[in-house]
């Protein structure tokens, strides 16, 4: 079988395991590489860029080196081979969780509960929910929702088409040190800098094909490419910059603005000014336009492997 079929059909069926399934309560492949990489660091920590560098290296390393021994293994079975890449996708694509998490905040705040509200934000983002009322942490949903769906769904889909199942795990190992070590702390200050520069060029594209695939799913394309040109500069990552502006054009809201992580307060651009504040009900939009970009840039991947083995063949 061609590997734009094996990509298209694995793909396809490991975005389907994740709608059905969402992510397993234990024993997830992304939680067991970040266990692996907290046992790296323990071994490799030191206040320095070089080691931090390393650090990457070994763990990024590893988790593609691991997919190419296992699509190597696979390579003669068809079968073998789409189940491979469906495992990968289902285990580094996290659309269904989100929607999940994003919902549970949004029924609690529909029925007046902003404790249980602001009890449920640490499992969507690492904002201060007691700096926050029911506004803000809509607000806070919607703006996760959005970096989240190039993170967490789009992104993976690139590398994926660009690399097959190498690329589907390097990138969510990429994306997982982020997290773990890319910000700045003064333990990961310097330590983290290489995980966090990596996550930049890793996200580059896909953050912006979100860009592109929010602006044509949603309700106002016009106002999302005007605030996608007009904002997402301001905002100081340059990945979730277009995504969140994107959003809130296709929204019609307005996102970015003060919020606090860990009692630090930052005074972040608005995005698209002329929409509306963020209203609770804006949640549920901001999923299902996730979904809708989900299931477009796996069209795109599809399409972009078709065309370029035919370019090739």
């Amino acid at each position: 079988m061609r590997a734009d079929r094996v990509f298209a059909y694995g793909a396809a069926a490991g975005l389907i395991g994740d709608l059905l399934l969402g992510d397993p309560r234990r024993g997830h492949p992304v939680a067991v590489f970040g266990r692996a990489a907290v046992a790296v660091e323990r071994v490799l920590w030191r206040d320095h860029r070089g080691w931090g560098a390393l650090h990457t290296a070994v763990c990024v390393g590893s988790a593609v080196g691991l997919g190419a021994v296992a699509e190597h293994v696979v390579r003669p079975s068809r079968t073998a081979s789409v189940a491979l890449t469906a495992a990968a996708t289902w285990a580094v694509v996290g659309g269904t969780s989100l929607a999940r998490e994003a919902r549970v905040i949004g029924r609690a705040l529909e029925a007046g509960d902003v404790d249980a509200a602001r009890d449920r934000l640490p499992h969507l983002c690492g904002r201060d929910p007691q700096a926050l009322d029911a506004d803000g942490i809509a607000r806070a949903v919607v703006e996760s929702v959005a970096e989240n769906t190039s993170d967490a769904v789009v992104g993976a889909l690139v590398w994926g088409a660009v690399g097959g199942v190498p690329g589907l795990l390097g990138f969510r190992a990429v994306n997982t040190l982020d997290a773990m070590v890319g910000h700045k702390s003064p333990r990961y200050r310097r330590f983290g800098w290489a995980s966090a520069r990596l996550d930049d060029l890793a996200g580059w594209p896909g953050a912006r094909l979100t860009a592109v695939l929010a602006a044509l799913a949603g309700d106002r394309p016009r106002g999302a490419v005007r605030a996608w040109r007009e904002d997402a500069h301001r905002h100081p990552s340059p990945n979730a910059g277009p995504v969140e502006a994107s959003f809130a054009g296709a929204l019609g809201v307005r996102l970015g603005g003060t919020l606090s992580y860990a009692g630090r307060v930052e005074h972040r651009p608005v995005l698209h000014q002329e929409g509306r504040a963020v209203a609770t009900h804006d949640i549920e939009r901001a999923v299902r336009l996730s979904r809708r970009v989900g299931l477009l840039a796996l069209g795109v991947g599809v399409a972009a492997r078709v065309f370029v083995k035919g370019r090739t063949a």
